[in-house]
């Protein structure tokens, strides 16, 4: 069957006078009179065919039963529309295909929705018949172009030395991550394996085996909560390089998004890409994850604010905390209850309030005006680039809550004015991370990546001195403002490994229960080494230009992570929980 079979997308003129069999599912049907039209549709698009009554009439009948989304195979003969029934809409628009033969393979229901682009249905709609949403040609094209990327990497993967190498799926549970998702064994009674949040212990194993370079196209879980970029199931591509700096690692992430770039969109790839450091991000945009595709950076004003006579700036200087503003060029249109509406999202990202300075050609409308001296208001204008026109928005708190603030609200400017080129994709590294961050609920330090990140060469000595002010060899891919991917030069000396354990409040018992595996490996002679994971699940999204991740994945959970479809997770019986020697106390 498949041997003789022409795909209905790739009908064109030159196949004038060919025979063709076609397979596929009625996208509509037509009754003009006695001629029956009929768009049918495969993966690489549609064609027009015609039945006419002298066929045959057994076929004809059949054509005259014909509904949408039935499966048909067709013969016939291609030929040019007739003058003026040119479809320039459809890439097969030139020509159409006049049936000899009709076998109808299988009926169909009235779908729930359209099989169309643009479809107007809720989402929970879709995911509940996911098969005939993938249908949509919008969807094909989604998952055809993932396909493309997915070998685009492999083909690079493969030249540049990397050996492809499956790791687990049934692992151990390891503390310092996400939330395992976790599952019980019905051969060791009590006892759980956990689904990888990631292969990054196996990948270093493999490092300590001499495997030099991996790469996988790695499933990966984690039971955290959901949002439009994030699923409960991912997958991301996993690579790992030995006797390697990051200068390498990063020139790899690099020509693999040259690669794909070039090969999808036909556009170039600057490389080497901008790097930020943590730090620098932070002062500048409010976030380690930039999207610099537009101003409204963020600017320092702690030393204007020292000792003015506006308390809130002043007392946030003097508890060591951080004041900072954005100049919003062209907002000085913007209505008073706009303004407000603006405090009160500065309040829900955590700040107390939100002041402004509205610039006009005439007068500075602002509360801050009887605080500050006329020397002291041209300095704040000067120092955030302001003129007639825009707002000047400041915050002044915790370093945190200043950045988490104006890093938002640089983000809903930018929504609310048009401002982001979505044309345009703007990528970038994030470096030089913190080890490690002191948690005040928990009174101890966590990891910032994961407990196998390197520290840098020169703050080593820190990790006795000062743990919170060791930087690590850490760094992080941002596309359009989201996180694509990261990694890190990982520790491979045990030595130190022990003592970042040891920081992160493991007992040399428990980092032995844990990771005594990777401890005892790296006793055998460990090469250096590092690597990174970039998520393909969202690289997709934005190269598709989609808004959520659940768009590319072909049958996603919803933020509540059930699988609208299938219904999972569901219930089991006592019988497979008495075999998983589980028992459920509250079913309820």
């Amino acid at each position: 069957m498949l041997e003789e079979r022409t795909e209905a997308g790739s009908l064109r003129a030159g196949h004038a006078g060919v025979d063709v069999r076609l397979y596929g599912w009625v996208q509509s049907r037509r009754d003009h009179g006695g001629v029956i039209f009929v768009d049918l549709r495969d993966r690489s698009g549609l064609a027009q065919v015609v039945f006419n009554p002298d066929m045959g009439a057994a076929d004809f009948a059949g054509a005259e039963k014909l509904r949408s989304e039935y499966v048909v195979a067709v013969a016939g003969r291609v030929r040019i529309r007739p003058e003026g029934s040119e479809n320039p809409k459809m890439a097969t628009g030139a020509v159409e295909v006049v049936a000899a033969e009709l076998t109808i393979l299988n009926r169909a229901k009235t779908p729930p929705f359209y099989i169309e682009d643009g479809v107007a249905t809720d989402e929970s709609l879709r995911l509940k018949y996911r098969y005939l949403d993938l249908r949509r040609p919008e969807m094909q094209n989604t998952f055809r172009l993932r396909h493309r990327i997915t070998q685009i990497m492999r083909r690079y993967l493969d030249e540049a030395g990397f050996w492809e190498i499956e790791t687990p799926i049934l692992g151990k549970s390891t503390p310092e991550g996400a939330r395992d998702y976790l599952v019980p064994s019905r051969i060791n009674e009590g006892s759980f394996y956990a689904l990888p949040q990631s292969p990054q212990l196996f990948k270093q194993l493999l490092m300590v085996s001499g495997m030099e370079k991996y790469y996988q196209i790695a499933r990966c879980f984690r039971d955290e909560d959901l949002r439009a970029d994030r699923q409960p199931e991912f997958t991301q591509l996993d690579l790992e390089m030995s006797f390697a700096d990051a200068e390498d690692v990063l020139r790899v992430a690099e020509e693999i998004l040259a690669r794909v770039l070039s090969g999808v969109t036909g556009k170039s790839f600057p490389a080497p890409l901008p790097r930020l450091t943590y730090r620098e991000a932070f002062e500048r945009y409010g976030t380690d994850k930039p999207d610099t595709r537009f101003g409204l950076e963020l600017v320092d004003i702690a030393d204007i604010a020292r000792g003015c006579a506006f308390k809130v700036f002043a007392d946030a200087v003097a508890k060591g905390g951080m004041v900072k503003g954005i100049c919003a060029k062209g907002f000085a249109d913007m209505p008073r209850r706009e303004l407000d509406d603006l405090g009160a999202f500065a309040g829900r990202c955590g700040a107390k309030g939100l002041a402004y300075i509205v610039i006009t050609p005439d007068e500075l409308k602002s509360p801050l005006t009887k605080f500050f001296s006329a020397a002291e208001m041209q300095s704040l204008i000067k120092r955030l680039g302001g003129e007639a026109g825009d707002i000047l928005f400041f915050c002044a708190d915790r370093p945190e809550i200043v950045c988490r603030t104006l890093g938002e609200l640089r983000l809903e400017l930018a929504r609310r004015r048009h401002l982001i080129p979505e044309d345009r994709l703007s990528c970038l590294w994030v470096t030089e991370f913190p080890l490690l961050e002191y948690d005040e609920e928990e009174k101890r330090f966590v990891a910032v990546h994961h407990p196998f990140t390197a520290p840098l060469d020169e703050d080593v000595p820190l990790l006795a001195s000062d743990p919170a002010a060791v930087r690590s060899k850490a760094y992080d891919l941002v596309l359009n403002g989201t996180e694509l991917g990261g990694g890190s030069i990982r520790v491979h000396d045990g030595a130190v490994q022990r003592r970042i354990f040891d920081l992160l409040g493991f007992t040399p018992e428990q980092a032995q229960e844990n990771f005594d595996f990777l401890l005892e490996a790296f006793a055998y002679g460990a090469p250096p080494h590092g690597g990174l994971a970039l998520g393909l699940d969202r690289l997709v999204m934005i190269l598709a230009g989609r808004n959520s991740i659940r768009d590319v994945i072909a049958f996603p959970k919803t933020q509540s992570a059930n699988c609208l479809m299938t219904q999972a997770p569901g219930a089991v019986t006592d019988a497979q929980l008495r075999d998983l020697h589980i028992r459920v106390l509250d079913r309820g």
